[in-house]
């Protein structure tokens, strides 16, 4: 896998001068994150990081509004050459950067279609790495109003270097009862009342 990665990474650059990757920012895991990484570094070496990242996005925006291009993606039924046509023509319209239409018709060729918005999260935590963001993940069972989202923003900055900046994502999930459960960047947090519940009901378990 990595090997072909490697090589991915060079058929998206058009440049022959220089094959050595360019390290991200941030570590991404998984295939998409495998992808994610190989697209940054060609498209570092091109200058066209905004341009990929936002054709990216378009992308998936068009992937989530066209149930008939998803449906298209998806139907096993339908050979890949067919649908590396759709793509590349979508990829046209679009007018995207050659480097983000190489990276849809490679995952295309490995039938992976289904990592597409993965890929492309991948690449925004990416991208905000890039720009000095921290990405931030808070989640709590009712929304925040604005002093305690700032109490929250305050806290959050504690955990920043010099320089950073933090990009900050709310979400709501009643399940989790209570608390809230954090993310920043690469760190994780659960200071749910959910998971506190969870422990107290195992240790009466294994007392009783």
């Amino acid at each position: 896998m990595a090997k072909n990665l490697s090589v991915l990474a060079r058929q998206f650059s058009t440049s022959t001068a220089n094959h050595a990757l360019v390290r991200a920012p941030v570590q991404v895991f998984g295939i998409e994150g495998r992808y994610a990484t190989a697209l940054y570094s060609a498209a570092s070496k091109q200058k066209a990081l905004d341009a990929v990242e936002k054709d990216l996005t378009s992308f998936v925006d068009v992937l989530k509004k066209d149930g008939r291009l998803a449906d298209f993606l998806y139907d096993p039924s339908i050979k890949v050459a067919l649908k590396n046509q759709g793509l590349g023509g979508v990829a046209d319209k679009l007018k995207m950067n050659p480097l983000s239409k190489n990276l849809l018709l490679a995952v295309a060729e490995n039938n992976r279609f289904s990592f597409i918005p993965a890929i492309s999260t991948a690449f925004s935590t990416i991208m905000a790495g890039h720009r000095g963001e921290v990405v931030c993940e808070v989640t709590t069972a009712k929304a925040l109003d604005a002093g305690m989202a700032k109490e929250v923003e305050g806290a959050l900055g504690a955990f920043l270097k010099k320089g950073e900046k933090a990009l900050i994502t709310y979400k709501v999930d009643p399940a989790i009862v209570g608390g809230m459960v954090v993310s920043i960047g690469d760190k994780f947090c659960d200071m749910s009342m959910a998971t506190k519940l969870n422990k107290y009901s195992e240790l009466l378990k294994a007392a009783a």
